[in-house]
């Protein structure tokens, strides 16, 4: 198998932030990692896609442990991420065990030119770049770069071996460690999704007395007794109607998200058991390579589905199904345990706030749901800050998406009042309340919100919380109260709804990502691919390499937008646009053969894709062209 390196090696440019984690209080820097080979992981704890590649990259750091040191660079994209302590909270939530670079600043991802959550930055032993990458699923390639690597500087004798710099930091002791989800269960105890234990617990209705726990708490996937089964930072959970229990032989499902799976509980004997999912991420991009639609399931059997970090779960009594969040595809699944059907509900697997119908509705990283009286599902989305609405018609499809809350994956805040001028901060988690009001987890403002769909307004409930997961309408008490998953308090707490709400205005806000300029009116894209060595393009059928380019919002664009084939496209700025974001995915194919000759019969191929949001602001002084790379490793 065949890396991809940079052509002409560039010498990397120096480690810059506000201060290092994972390291006993060391202060790296490029000198200090010499010797060693050095993935730089661009990241922001918000990003699914960037969570994937902490997993992704977890076996290659395990396996050349002595020689490769993974650098976590944040580079944050809310407000809420550039606070220290949310970061060194992130750091232990997902368990990660490399040395990071707090960069609230962004000098190190300007330094290195990143453009896109994630990106994957590879340095060699002498401190030169040898591959620059966006997006995830590049471990295979970097499993032969990092093996190409250490032959070659082996050799050279400037490889070296022995421990990293990685500290681990001390652990806190509790009964819960980042709780995410919470459900009542029908004899008023809890039970809660312990993610950073990875199990469930049931706790009495006090909040705190722990009645039983599900799961051997030990990160992994495995079915059995309820001390030998295993989750892998699990998230929402359902409690399935009565009248199905018995039928099926367990109560809840469970949203296993790091196993791309659904689990079944059976509350009595606490045994768990797989109901969907294969344990491979789904990637849509994959199957669109491979001209399959990426949204039709044709597995019958739900265990050989594949998904893709399942957050939440609800059911729904107007699909008579269970509604899935699935974050890492940004859509809603529908999940029928009577047959095992499993189907797209909405959503087309493209990152943004779109509303319309459910074949052609995007959603950005769904998060939470719920059930209001009339059937309604709201969705906390939390890359776009967004609260979505799912209306169905009277057989169970999906009529309409829309957004009561929210404008795009950039723009965010927190501001009460009218819902147009309203701003959440990546919200996690939603309920609904008596008189139909809708209250939402927002999660990175530390406050639950109120939402009024008869007065069309947003208001404060509460605030002051440490990254508010989830919240659920406890009815057990004579006046409303609401049970909020205090998530980085490592508990769970009774929060009253207030006859009178707060009304606060601390002001809307974008990303602080630099924005591109670009001229007004015509923009040339171009992005530039050349096959590795001992590889050619693939042009056998056509033009191997396609453009799909869309826009946030949708009517920035003029011209352009859409999917062809080729590496070059015209664009037109819409007249009167001042600012946006174009979203842009390019892919290319190559097999193994010389560039100057045939392509084997039976040669293995390759598909090269990378994806970029680009935050644009319209300059009349500013180049009317925008050049990208497209890199990669197989």
């Amino acid at each position: 198998m065949t890396a991809a390196r940079m052509t002409t090696p560039v010498r990397a440019s120096e480690l810059e932030g506000r201060a290092w984690l994972n390291t006993g209080g060391e202060q790296l820097d490029l000198n200090a990692l010499r010797g060693k080979i050095v993935v730089l992981d661009f990241w922001s704890f918000c990003c699914i896609n960037c969570l994937h590649v902490l997993d992704e990259l977890r076996p290659l750091e395990e396996q050349y442990s002595d020689v490769l040191v993974t650098v976590g660079v944040h580079s944050p994209k809310f407000e809420h991420e550039a606070d220290p302590d949310a970061l060194a909270a992130a750091v232990d939530r997902y368990e990660i065990t490399h040395p990071v670079l707090d960069d609230p600043g962004l000098k190190t991802w300007d330094a290195y030119t990143a453009r896109a959550w994630p990106t994957l930055v590879v340095l060699d032993p002498e401190g030169y770049i040898v591959a620059h990458l966006s997006g995830e699923g590049h471990v295979q390639g970097l499993e032969s770069l990092v093996a190409e690597l250490v032959a070659e500087h082996e050799a050279k004798g400037t490889l070296h071996r022995g421990d990293g710099p990685y500290v681990p930091r001390p652990r806190p002791e509790g009964d819960l460690r980042f709780p995410g989800k919470v459900v009542a269960l029908p004899d008023g105890s809890f039970m809660v999704s312990d993610t950073g234990h990875h199990r469930l617990v049931q706790l009495e209705a006090d909040l705190t007395t722990v009645r039983g726990t599900i799961g051997s708490g030990t990160r992994g996937w495995a079915d059995g007794p309820r001390d030998a089964a295993r989750f892998n930072e699990p998230q929402g959970i359902a409690v399935l109607p009565q009248e199905l229990r018995s039928q099926l032989g367990y109560d809840l499902v469970v949203a296993d998200t790091v196993n791309h799976r659904l689990r079944g509980v059976d509350l009595g004997s606490g045994s768990v058991r797989t109901i969907a999912g294969n344990g491979v991420q789904r990637l849509l991009d994959d199957a669109r390579a491979r001209g399959v639609d990426p949204n039709a399931i044709t597995e019958g059997d739900p265990l050989s589905v594949a998904l893709s970090s399942p957050w939440d779960v609800v059911w729904s009594q107007t699909a008579d199904a269970l509604v899935v969040a699935m974050a890492g595809t940004h859509q809603l699944f529908s999940f029928d345990p009577r047959s095992g059907e499993l189907a797209v509900l909405a959503g087309t697997g493209d990152e943004g706030l779109r509303d319309g119908a459910a074949d052609s509705s995007w959603f950005a990283q769904p998060s939470g749901l719920a059930q209001a009286e009339d059937g309604t599902v709201w969705v906390a989305d939390s890359e776009s800050s967004a609260l979505r609405r799912v209306r169905f018609t009277d057989d169970g499809a999906v009529a309409a998406v829309d957004s009561a809350v929210g404008l795009g994956l950039f723009d965010f805040g927190f501001r009460d009042g009218p819902a147009e001028q309203a701003r959440l901060q990546h919200c996690l988690g939603v309920t609904v309340l008596p008189d139909g009001s809708v209250a939402v987890a927002d999660t990175y403002n530390g406050a639950v919100r109120r939402y009024d769909p008869a007065t069309d307004e947003v208001t404060t409930l509460t605030r002051g919380l440490a990254e508010p997961s989830d919240v659920l309408l406890d009815t057990s008490q004579d006046e409303p109260v609401l049970v909020v998953v205090e998530t980085n308090a490592h508990r769970l707490v009774r929060v009253a709804v207030p006859k009178q709400a707060q009304t606060v205005d601390e002001g809307a806000a974008q990303m602080q990502r630099k924005r591109t300029p670009v001229a007004p009116g015509e923009l040339e894209l171009t992005v530039r691919f050349a096959a590795p060595s001992g590889q050619k393009l693939d042009t056998r059928w056509g033009d191997p390499t396609q453009l799909k380019v869309s826009s946030s919002p949708e009517d920035a664009l003029a011209a352009g937008d859409g999917t062809a084939r080729g590496l070059t496209r015209t664009l037109r700025i819409a007249d009167g646009v001042t600012e946006g974001v174009l979203h842009i995915t390019a892919r290319a194919a190559a097999c193994d053969g010389s560039p100057d000759g045939e392509i084997p019969e039976h040669a293995a191929c390759h598909l090269y894709q990378q994806d970029w949001g680009i935050p644009f602001t319209v300059d009349p002084a500013a180049d009317s062209s925008l050049t990208l790379e497209l890199r990669g490793l197989d």
